[in-house]
């Protein structure tokens, strides 16, 4: 059910864009609309694909600590899009560009799926959230800039890595220790 529901979510949902028209004054093309209609979809499917997993590994403590993680996220990107009150570059007159809030909700969603479940989901998940940047930036009304994107993402992957550590644990591990005369690196591999 959960695969149907992410399909939906992530494959199908950006298409009903090509189903208007949505070029009516004929300034922007048509992949235009779509980009950032799918920016709008996985800025909300990836924060909602990582608590689904959460939930599918019945891992409640990676639930509590997505769930931080979120909360912290979005406290941290309205804060700063309010003290920063940087002009959106579209020329609406609004003064809530950085950091860009659609970026750090699908980063917050992508940094938590490869931190707590690793690169093999991870990969795709960061490459949809590079998806919701561009769509941000490259839309037809360009909201953010390059600076309000980055920015984002890094909200986005901050509050993860905070909360958030591995789902099972590492067979490798490294560690550092000094004193005033040895410092000493160690690896440790369980096997």
């Amino acid at each position: 059910m959960s695969r149907i529901i992410l399909f939906v979510l992530l494959v199908i949902a950006p298409f009903i864009g090509f189903a208007q028209d949505p070029t009516p004054d004929g300034t922007h093309e048509t992949w235009e609309y779509v980009l950032e209609y799918s920016g709008d979809v996985l800025q909300i499917g990836l924060p909602l694909t990582a608590g689904i997993f959460t939930l599918a590994k019945k891992d409640y403590e990676g639930t509590k600590k997505y769930a931080f993680s979120l909360a912290t996220n979005m406290a941290v990107t309205y804060t700063l899009k309010h003290y920063v009150h940087k002009k959106r570059p579209e020329g609406r007159g609004s003064y809530d560009s950085f950091p860009s809030g659609h970026t750090s909700s699908a980063f917050s969603g992508a940094s938590f799926i490869q931190r707590r479940y690793g690169w093999k989901y991870g990969k795709y998940a960061y490459l949809l959230a590079g998806v919701v940047g561009v769509s941000r930036m490259e839309g037809p009304d360009g909201y953010h800039d390059i600076w309000d994107v980055l920015g984002g993402a890094a909200v986005g992957i901050g509050s993860t890595y905070l909360y958030t550590k591995s789902y099972e644990e590492s067979d490798l591990k490294l560690g550092f220790s000094a004193t005033k005369d040895v410092k000493m690196l160690t690896l440790k591999l369980n096997f």
